[in-house]
């Protein structure tokens, strides 16, 4: 390839370069210890040398220089891989630059045209790659070619990134280079002669953490596959880790949880992965996360500046994150303070003519935030100024500023607040007032707290007094800190927090803290939307929320009417409407009942929203993914915080188990709902950290019994006693009925402990650990989970096929992860791959993968020991058909085992009826009957696996009861099935099972007989066939049976006289208008008589040799996008 011109000193690389073209301005040279001549002690030493220096030429062992005549200053234009690669830059210099140079005045004048010629040349190659967006294109051109010569992937890979690094073998370092590609994670190096090369692709990552130990100060630990590999480094090992975990994630993500991949829409094309995109990627993510916005926010800068905070009469230092919609400020000290202004929400913005540097933003809650010190200030004002007039200026967001307005002024007047007016003013005229009026109809306008347990103002009694007091200490808050969804979040904050919200106050706050109020802003009116579409509406959700109705807080006067139920229903149906993906879970009515309590019906709609897919992601689907990773990061606490518990317990599956109620249902179903709901303020606040914090606290609380308890049960026990006793004594609430656990012993009253001093333990012992730390440790721990989940799926798998097939139990571990391999390998170079939707967690252990017939074709070539084969391709497309049971163009891993245990464990009569059976329907097709080998007319292959690529593959959906009932009792029939069901073979088949039985002789030893045998047995059925139409019609012409039985015989002649050559063998089609045809007992019986025949059908393949060798080749086949197009 052409290099960017850098100067070269030949002075000290005249030993380690030969020249071996010249012309007076250039020069080719080659690398010593490659080409001719090379290898021994020189070749390893330089070789190392090239590897630890990361020098092109261990990859690019030709270049060719420009030289000055007399000057040792020499520079270099391009590199080859190879002496034809090196030699055609040499001829295109000699055509279109050498000639040209002569008119040239000066060396100088030379040097320039050149340097700009390779340059231009470099550009063009550029234009159409993604390497002109990074950093540093010329140094990553040579690192691409190196990633390509060194590890033979297709040439779709897209490599992201590269680093200097080593890796530990023992004790031992190989230093080498690391380099980050969107698949794989691969490693190179060359050391005095010993090579070194990893390729590990990112979903089969189990394990990704950053470790220490005596030797190492800090490296990245990877496990794979029950392998473990450390690499170090000295610079760059954060920066290092964190695309990885990136990188691993969405490798995850897109190929093993679709559900969660669709909706990310900003890694939608994994070919177009860059570093810079990574980055933006993970900087946008900590800002959604940080903040609670929308998570199809884009951040658009981060900005170093100072905020003045009027309530400590000082400005605090922090970071200005600017997006599309707000500007948010987070100080140093991220428990001091945390501002978020939506644009929606700013009327005004000043810039000071007394200074280049402050910048003010007035606000609809009468809040001015007054930034100062920003740096580059008037690019801020003349990107916001666009955006603020927009917002401004529209009528829709100009009328829902004046109500946001209205309700705050409300909520200040009577300490009330419960959302916003009827948000549908995206409509306008007749439509406006249709859903107005069917809103107020049916959607709830109050919460349902109200409604069932409206508080009286002239009740003095001792709570009511507190909750008053709380009030009042809200009211303050809100007039020093502001109040809305601008208000100044701080230290203060969360203390009123803990303490419990005020009932009058807690669906507002949860609205603000948890970001769903920017939500409802958003989509004015869609919530009636969704309800008025969802409402009679008739789906599987639909029944499983009718079913779940009743069993949500059934003890709660609210869920003993119709009111509350009717309300329930239509959020949860709403949602299943909005994120059909989801659906419905279990656990999601009782959270939506207690959100019902506080909020109205379409804000308790944004809050299921904010929890489902942002506080609590993944957590609501078919495998709870979310939760199983939660449980993941809280083993992971519980180690570090509570070392002798774990200690004690000899598994910690129990912390999952017993744990699982307490993330799903964020303690709402083990604690009394008047605690709970304190737990809810906490989370909304704080998020899953609050949740984590608590589960440690109560173990904490529990550790004396805990390490005395002999089993789990008595464990559960004692922690259910203990959820029994937690109340909230600041509650205004009549408590609700609470049936204790079956078998809780009653006779030794246990202590009760307040809710509110949980909580604050929980702050104060554990209140150090971080939200970014926590969302680490997620990515970290959902690759651990999902492997989990895949290897369960595979022991299941494997269970159920070793029953069926002969293979050992390695051989068939080995084959399933080649045909799990193969099912990704089609994924991973191909944009939106119709791979992607054959991978169904939903659907039982053996149909979540399966492969098509391209997919099986490969595999075929890999495996079977009749791949070598003129006909192998035409093999692999009838046994496939043959699979294919129900034409959907998709067979599983079962099908695709027993298919191979019969070529390599069968009977010489199983493997000759699988023979038989690919020659006639559903395998083998009339009008295929043409098709030769692959190798002369591939193109006829292509044609037919289109044809059964066309097949109706979107059929493929949830599989009842029944249909598997069917597939059972078909399979056992289909084990019954007798030789003599098989239906005959007629002339054409009969013609192509010759054919395939010759091309399987090819090459072996005993061919020339086998050849003589399978003449003699198809001389001896084509006169049995004739002798049987002769005795069935006698009046039939007996001249005619003559010449074909003379023929037959001069056949046979023949055979004994000259040598036997297969096109002559094959019997060839009669012209005669009457067809002859074969049951299978004939061929067998006639088979039987040639020992040769018989030896070659009963000998033995090491399924091994081919396992291993399909290991090796299987990454380096070619996959073409137009493969699936």
């Amino acid at each position: 390839m052409w290099l960017k011109p850098e100067e070269v000193l030949l002075k000290n690389a005249l030993k380690l370069w030969l020249t071996e073209k010249n012309h007076k301005y250039f020069v080719l040279q080659r690398r010593r210890g490659y080409g001719e001549g090379g290898g021994g002690l020189t070749g390893l030493l330089v070789g190392t040398l090239d590897t630890v220096f990361d020098s092109t030429s261990k990859v690019a062992p030709y270049r060719i220089l420009h030289q000055i005549p007399e000057s040792q200053v020499y520079w270099s234009i391009a590199c080859g891989a190879s002496s034809e690669e090196i030699n055609k830059h040499w001829e295109w210099l000699e055509q279109n630059v050498m000639p040209i140079l002569s008119v040239f005045d000066s060396n100088e004048d030379i040097t320039s045209f050149i340097q700009g010629k390779v340059r231009g040349l470099i550009a063009e190659e550029s234009q159409s790659t993604s390497i002109k967006e990074e950093d540093d294109p010329e140094k990553f051109r040579e690192a691409l070619l190196k990633f390509d010569k060194w590890f033979g992937l297709p040439e779709q890979e897209k490599l992201v990134t590269y680093y200097s690094c080593s890796y530990w073998s023992g004790r031992v370092p190989c230093q080498g280079w690391l380099y980050l590609s969107a698949n794989f994670l691969s490693f190179y190096s060359f050391f005095l002669g010993k090579e070194v090369k990893i390729i590990i692709s990112w979903d089969e990552v189990s394990r990704l953490t950053k470790t220490t130990s005596v030797i190492l100060s800090e490296s990245i630990h990877i496990c794979s596959h029950g392998e473990d590999y450390y690499f170090s480094m000295f610079m760059h090992l954060n920066e290092t880790f964190l695309l990885m975990e990136q990188l691993a994630d969405y490798a995850v993500k897109r190929l093993f949880d679709k559900e969660t991949f669709e909706m990310d829409l900003l890694l939608s094309d994994h070919l177009q992965i860059t570093k810079r995109l990574l980055e933006n990627r993970a900087r946008n993510e900590y800002f959604t996360a940080l903040f609670r916005l929308p998570r199809e926010e884009s951040l658009d800068d981060i900005l170093d500046c100072f905020l003045w905070i009027p309530f400590c009469h000082a400005h605090a230092f922090g970071k200005m994150f600017i997006s599309d919609n707000y500007i948010c400020f987070s100080s140093q000290d991220a428990n001091h303070c945390n501002v978020i202004i939506p644009m929606r929400e700013v009327t005004g913005m000043e810039t000071p003519d007394s200074s280049g540097k402050h910048i003010s933003f007035s606000t609809r809650s009468k809040i001015t935030f007054r930034f100062t010190e920003i740096k580059d200030r008037d690019g801020l004002v003349k990107k916001l100024e666009g955006r603020l007039k927009c917002d401004t200026s529209g009528s829709t967001q100009g009328t829902l500023g004046k109500e946001e307005k209205s309700c705050l002024e409300s909520a200040q007047e009577d300490g009330t607040f419960f959302g916003h007016s009827d948000p549908m003013l995206s409509f306008t005229g007749e439509q406006h007032s249709a859903l107005l009026k069917e809103s107020n109809r049916t959607v709830n306008t109050e919460a349902l707290m109200r409604v069932f347990h409206p508080q009286d103002a002239e009740n003095l009694d001792s709570k009511m007094l507190k909750e008053k007091m709380k009030v009042q200490s809200w009211n303050i808050h809100f007039v020093e800190y502001g109040h809305g969804v601008c208000m100044f979040r701080t230290k203060k904050t969360r203390d009123l927090v803990m303490r419990g919200i005020p009932e009058a106050l807690r669906g507002e706050l949860w609205l603000l803290f948890s970001g769903a109020i920017n939500d409802m802003a958003a989509h004015p009116g869609y919530y009636t939307e969704l309800v008025e579409r969802s409402m009679g509406t008739c789906t599987l959700a639909t029944d499983e929320i009718e079913r779940d109705l009743h069993r949500s807080l059934p003890e709660h006067p609210a869920f003993q009417s119709d009111t509350g139920i009717s309300a329930l229903r239509r959020v949860l149906t709403a949602y299943a409407s909005r994120n059909p993906k989801i659906g419905y879970c279990q656990a999601m009515n009782i959270l939506t009942s207690v959100l019902l309590l506080y909020a109205k019906e379409e804000e308790a709609f944004w809050l299921l929203v904010a929890v489902c897919e942002r506080m609590l992601p993944d957590y609501f689907n078919r495998r709870i993914i979310g939760a199983l990773v939660d449980q993941a990061v809280f083993e992971e606490f519980i180690r570090s915080h509570l070392p002798q518990l774990t200690d004690h317990m000899t598994d910690m599956t129990f912390f999952s188990s017993v744990s699982l109620s307490w993330f799903l249902t964020i303690f709402i179903s083990v604690l009394p709902i008047e605690s709970a709901v304190n737990v809810v303020d906490c989370f909304f606040y704080d998020g899953i950290k609050a949740i984590l914090q608590l589960g440690l606290a109560i173990l904490d609380y529990n550790m004396d019994k805990l390490l005395l308890c002999k089993d789990d049960a008595e464990a559960v026990t004692i922690l259910n006693k203990f959820f029994d006793n937690v109340t909230n004594k600041d509650s205004p609430l009549p408590p609700m009925v609470h049936h204790p656990p079956i078998g809780c012993d009653n006779q030794h009253p246990h202590p009760k402990v307040d809710i509110t001093e949980l909580i604050r333990e929980s702050y104060e012992k554990y209140g150090e650990i971080r939200s970014m730390e926590v969302e680490s440790m997620r990515r970290r721990n959902r690759l651990y989970v999902i492997q989990t989940l895949e290897d369960t799926t595979k022991h299941n798998v494997l269970r159920v096929v070793s029953q069926e097939v002969m293979f050992n139990s390695k051989d068939l571990e080995d084959l399933f992860e080649l045909f799990k391999r193969e099912h990704f390998l089609s994924c991973y170079w191909i944009p939106h791959s119709p791979a992607l939707k054959h991978h169904d967690s939903s659907l039982p252990y053996l149909e979540q993968y399966q492969i098509d017939s391209k997919q099986y074709r490969r595999l075929f070539k890999h495996l079977s020991p009749w791949s070598h084969s003129a006909n192998a391709d035409s093999l692999a497309i009838w046994s496939f058909r043959l699979l294919d049971e129900n034409s959907d163009n998709l067979i599983n891993f079962k099908e695709f085992a027993s298919v191979l245990d019969v070529m390599y464990n069968g009977s010489f009569t199983d493997k000759l009826k699988l023979l038989f059976k690919l020659h006639i329907p559903p395998a083998f097709i009339e009008d295929e009957g043409t098709i030769p080998t692959a190798s002369k007319h591939p193109q006829l292959l292509d044609e037919a696996v289109t044809r059964g690529d066309q097949l109706n593959g979107s059929n493929k959906g949830k599989v009842d009861i029944q249909s598997y009932l069917k597939q059972w009792h078909d399979e056992l029939v289909r084990k019954e099935e007798s030789i003599r069901a098989l239906p005959r073979i007629n002339q054409s088949q009969f013609v192509h099972f010759s054919k395939t039985l010759y091309n399987l002789f090819h090459g072996d030893p005993n061919e020339e007989a086998l050849y003589r045998a399978i003449t003699t047995v198809t001389s001896l059925l084509l006169r049995m066939e004739e002798v049987g139409r002769m005795l069935n019609s006698p009046s039939s012409p007996i001249r005619s049976a003559s010449v074909a039985s003379q023929d037959c015989g001069s056949s046979d002649d023949s055979q004994e006289t000259q040598t036997v050559h297969k096109d002559e063998a094959v019997p060839q089609e009669s012209n005669t208008d009457i067809g002859w045809t074969f049951a299978f007992e004939q061929i067998l019986a006639s088979l039987l008589n040639e020992p040769v025949l018989v030896t070659f059908f009963e000998k033995l393949f090491d399924v091994k040799v081919k396992i291993e060798q399909a290991k090796s080749l299987q990454l380096r086949a070619k996959y073409q996008p137009k493969a699936h197009d």
